[in-house]
């Protein structure tokens, strides 16, 4: 039987009660940062909920301006708070005040959790080889390691922010014609259609988490834009990689997934050819089959235009994947950590994860319904990008990362 809360949920819904996702959230009457879970057109005040001792015991850690601490009790405290919410949500008659539930247009959103580090992968085997081919030509598309292992980089914690936070173009060097490079604000500013996934319960240092082990660590899942400036990046990334390219903005969704939310939604993923190592080979379905979409909407238009349509689905490296290779070396992942699978790109064109890809590094601008066209994105452009997986009846679902590009500092001086 089909689970139903009490609260009446569109089926186009989000969230409904088979999501039940975590943020961090207040309001202009309180605003204190707490804990709430999102159903329908509602937030669920967690933290008011467990001073009411309303979960048969207090938990304490609703009341934090981060779901740090929560995460860090691990997969059986986060399926026990599931159980209840979902217990508490169907049974119509639970006796709990209105100060509960809070209209969704009333609250104001923040980071959920307190990153301390972050690190980028590489996974997705369409956009690596599209990449490849701009730079390289088809026949060294690969570079010899990608198809053995979850290729990564460390990037940076501190710049990443939530859904609505404006992106301020960045400055730097670029060098489009070899040296001597100049400093100006980012010609090539792109988006990255991504996922991004927070380590709920962290290792020991030298204690690797295996492949067989590494779902229980993770808690859930969010859509991650990771901006790129691709101009700034071509000059900069030889021989150790991004840096200042990468480094500006990286924007999450506010409400964080779980994986119980996500478990009916498992799929296979692409076949793996050669073999991976010992360390990262497995046979269960490690795949998600949640349907991305990126929306373009600039200062112009009247409507965002839809430009791209992907999946989760066609990854070739997987998170169990990357968290394992990440701590193969005995590496310490600590409770916040995320990690972003990086840019998720289709089969066909009009599934491709970035503007890179898109235009095909320029050469084919992007038509807007207005007249106006795109190679990268200019100023005063809005992306938005959206995620869910599809039940019977009913979708569990993302909600959506949203950010405008705002000039340079250099360019309003």
């Amino acid at each position: 039987m089909t689970l139903k809360s009490f609260i009446e949920v569109s089926p186009e819904s989000d969230f409904p009660i088979q999501n039940l996702p975590f943020g961090i959230f207040s309001t202009q009457a309180n605003p204190a940062p707490r804990v709430g879970t999102r159903i329908g057109d509602w937030v669920v005040d967690l933290s008011f909920l467990d001073g009411e001792k309303k979960f048969g015991r207090e938990y304490g850690f609703f009341a934090d301006s981060t779901l740090n601490r929560f995460m860090s009790a691990g997969r059986g405290a986060w399926r026990e708070i599931r159980q209840l919410l979902t217990d508490f949500l169907t049974s119509g008659n639970f006796p709990v005040k209105k100060e509960a539930f809070i209209p969704f247009n009333e609250a104001h959103m923040h980071l959920p959790v307190a990153i301390g580090d972050y690190t980028d992968f590489y996974a997705s085997r369409e956009h690596a080889t599209n990449v490849g081919i701009m730079f390289r030509g088809k026949e060294n598309a690969l570079m010899p390691n990608w198809l053995h292992l979850p290729v990564g980089y460390h990037g940076r914690a501190s710049s990443v922010v939530v859904s609505g936070t404006d992106v301020i173009r960045p400055c730097g060097q670029v060098a489009p014609n070899g040296p001597p490079p100049e400093f100006v604000p980012s010609r090539s500013l792109d988006f990255e259609l991504e996922m991004g996934f927070f380590v709920g319960k962290g290792n020991e240092l030298g204690e690797p988490i295996s492949i067989d082990n590494a779902r229980e660590h993770i808690f859930g899942m969010v859509l991650l834009n990771d901006w790129s400036a691709r101009d700034i990046q071509a000059w900069e990334y030889q021989p150790l990689g991004p840096f200042l390219a990468k480094n500006f903005a990286s924007s999450v969704s506010p409400w964080v997934v779980t994986m119980d939310a996500l478990e009916p939604f498992r799929v296979q993923g692409p076949k793996q050819e050669p073999a991976p190592l010992p360390y990262l080979k497995t046979d269960s379905a490690n795949g998600y089959d949640i349907r991305l979409e990126v929306t373009l909407q600039s200062e112009k238009m009247d409507a965002p235009q839809t430009i791209s349509r992907s999946n989760m689905k066609y990854m070739y490296w997987s998170i169990v994947q990357q968290l394992a290779h990440h701590t193969v070396t005995g590496c310490n992942m600590r409770t916040g950590d995320l990690c972003g699978t990086g840019t998720l790109s289709g089969p066909t064109e009009d599934s491709y994860g970035s503007m890179l890809e898109l235009t095909w590094r320029g050469e084919k601008p992007i038509q807007l319904p207005n007249g106006e066209t795109r190679r990268f994105l200019q100023n005063g452009d809005t992306v938005v990008m959206k995620g869910y997986c599809q039940g019977d009846g009913y979708r569990v679902g993302f909600g959506d990362v949203t950010g405008k590009i705002l000039p340079a500092k250099e360019e309003v001086r």
